[in-house]
C-alpha cells in the first residue's frame, strides 16, 4: 500500500504513475499485436470487421472500466481518511453493484446485437465476421469488470505494481491465445475474442488470490456485504456512474463517428482502426496521469490536504505536456512506419490517411492533456457533474460532425472532428476548476 497524503508530491506522483504507464503500455502492446495478428493471418477484411465494432466494445468496456474507477475513488477517500472498515464495505459494494451492471449489459448486448450492428452501418460483407467477434467480447463482460474492479481497488490503496504484474501475465496469455486460436486452430476473429476473454478471466482469478492473501483491507467477509450504508451507496453510484458515463459519452460520440466512417469504405475503416490504435498509444500518458490524479486527489481530499491536491494537478499537467511534444515529433517523423507496423498493410491509401489523421490531431494534444488531468482530478474531488457536462459536449460535437462535415468532407471531416470538440469541452472544466470551493480551502494539516 502507498499513502499518497505524505511525502513529496512530485516523487509520489511519478512513482505511482510509472507502473500505470507500463500497465497501459502492456495493454496497448497487446492491442497492437492483436491487430497485427488479425491483419497478417486473416487479412484486411477481417481487420476491417474488427475495426467496425471496436467503438462498440470500447463503449461498453469503457463504461465498466469507468465504473470500477469511480467506485475506487470512494475506496481511496476512505483509505485516506483511515476509515478501514468502510474501505472493506466500499470494496464489497463495488463488486456487488458492478457485477449486476455488467450482467445487465451482457444480456442487453447479446439480445440486441444485430440491431446495434445495423445502426453502426457495418458493411454487409463484414457483418458475419464482425458479429462473431463482438458476440464473444460482450459475453465476457463480467470477467472484464471483475478484473478491472480488483485492479482499481489495489490502485486506490496506492499499489500500482501488482496490477502491472498481473496485467503482464494476462497480456502474455492473450498473445499466446491469439496465436493458438487464430493461427493454429484457425478460429478466425472469434478466436481472437475468445483469447481476450480467457486472459481477462485468468487475470481476475490471479488478482483475487493475491489480493486477499496480501491485503487484509481487501479480505472480505459476509458481513462486509450486509447492510450497505445508504450514503456510501449513493456516493459510490455517483462516482462510479459519473466515471462510467464520462467514458461512455466519449465513446458514444466516437461510435456515431464510426457509423459515418463505415460508409466511406474498407480502406478508410482500416485507416481509422490504425489511427485510433496509435492514438491510444500516443494518449497513454493522459490516461496514466488522469488515473493517478483520481486516486491522488481522492486520498488527499479524504485526509483534508488540499494544498497537495493543487500542486499535484499542476505537476500532472506539466508532465503530460512534455509527452505531447514528443508525440508530435513522432507523428511527423515515423508516423507512416507506425501505421505499417500496426496493420502490416502496404495499401498507400490506408497509410496516407492514417498518417494525415495523426499529424493533424497530435498538434492539439496539449488541450487533451488538460482535459484528462482536470476531469479525473474533479472526480477525485467529488465533482461528478462537470466532467459529464464536458464529455456530453464531446459526444454532441462528434454526432454533429458525423452528420454534417463527414458527408461533405469525407475522411477530412473525421480528422478535424476531435480537435474541434476538444476546444469546446475544455471550457467548462477550466471554468469550474478555478471555481471549486474545495480548492479555495487551506489544508487542514
Amino acid at each position: 500500500m502507498k499513502d499518497l497524503t505524505k511525502g513529496k508530491p512530485s516523487t509520489l506522483i511519478l512513482a505511482f504513475a510509472l507502473p500505470i504507464f507500463f500497465a497501459n503500455l502492456l495493454q496497448l502492446t497487446y492491442s497492437l499485436v492483436d491487430t497485427r495478428i488479425v491483419g497478417t493471418f486473416l487479412g484486411e477484411d477481417a481487420l476491417a470487421a474488427v475495426g467496425a465494432t471496436t467503438t462498440l466494445s470500447n463503449l461498453i468496456v469503457g463504461f465498466l472500466q469507468g465504473l470500477s474507477g469511480g467506485f475506487a475513488i470512494i475506496i481511496a477517500q476512505k483509505f485516506g481518511a483511515k476509515d478501514y472498515k468502510d474501505v472493506k464495505k466500499s470494496f464489497a459494494m463495488s463488486l456487488t453493484m458492478g457485477t449486476g451492471i455488467a450482467i445487465f449489459f451482457t444480456v442487453f448486448g447479446l439480445l440486441f446485437l444485430q440491431p446495434i450492428l445495423n445502426i453502426l452501418n457495418v458493411p454487409s460483407d463484414l457483418m458475419a465476421t464482425a458479429k462473431s467477434y463482438i458476440f464473444v467480447i460482450i459475453a465476457g463482460l463480467v470477467a472484464t469488470f471483475l478484473y478491472d474492479a480488483c485492479a482499481a481497488a489495489l490502485r486506490s490503496l496506492g499499489d500500482t505494481v501488482t496490477p502491472l504484474v498481473i496485467l503482464a501475465i494476462s497480456v502474455a496469455l492473450n498473445i499466446v491465445g491469439d496465436l493458438l486460436f487464430v493461427v493454429v486452430l484457425k478460429s478466425g476473429v472469434r478466436g481472437a475474442a475468445i483469447a481476450t476473454v480467457l486472459a481477462q478471466a485468468i487475470a481476475f482469478v490471479v488478482c483475487w488470490i493475491y489480493m486477499v492473501k496480501r491485503y487484509e483491507l481487501l479480505r472480505l467477509s459476509r458481513e462486509d456485504f450486509k447492510d450497505p450504508n445508504p450514503v456510501m451507496v449513493k456516493n459510490m453510484l455517483g462516482a462510479g456512474m459519473s466515471m462510467g458515463f464520462m467514458s461512455s459519452l466519449i465513446n458514444i460520440g466516437s461510435l456515431t463517428l464510426q457509423t459515418a466512417i463505415n460508409k466511406l469504405g474498407n480502406d478508410y475503416i482500416v485507416a481509422q482502426t490504425a489511427a485510433r490504435k496509435l492514438t491510444e498509444m500516443f494518449m497513454i500518458m493522459f490516461t496514466v496521469f488522469g488515473n493517478t490524479m483520481a486516486t491522488y486527489c481522492g486520498q488527499n481530499l479524504g485526509a483534508g490536504k488540499i494544498d497537495r491536491v493543487k500542486k499535484g494537478i499542476w505537476l500532472a499537467i506539466f508532465y503530460t505536456c512534455i509527452w505531447c511534444t514528443l508525440v508530435i515529433v513522432a507523428s511527423y517523423t515515423i508516423g507512416d512506419k507506425l501505421v505499417y507496423l500496426v496493420t502490416g498493410t502496404h495499401n498507400e491509401n490506408v497509410i496516407l490517411n492514417a498518417t494525415r489523421y495523426l499529424k493533424f490531431d497530435t498538434l492539439f494534444y496539449y488541450v487533451t492533456a488538460v482535459i484528462c488531468i482536470v476531469r479525473n482530478a474533479m472526480q477525485g474531488l467529488d465533482d461528478h457533474i462537470t466532467p459529464i457536462v464536458s464529455s456530453t459536449l464531446e459526444m454532441l460535437g462528434k454526432i454533429v460532425i458525423a452528420f454534417t462535415l463527414v458527408p461533405h468532407l469525407g475522411y477530412t471531416g473525421v480528422i478535424i472532428a476531435e480537435p474541434i470538440v476538444w476546444f469546446v469541452m475544455v471550457i467548462p472544466l477550466i471554468v469550474q476548476i478555478f471555481r471549486m470551493p474545495v480548492l479555495k480551502q487551506t489544508s487542514l494539516s
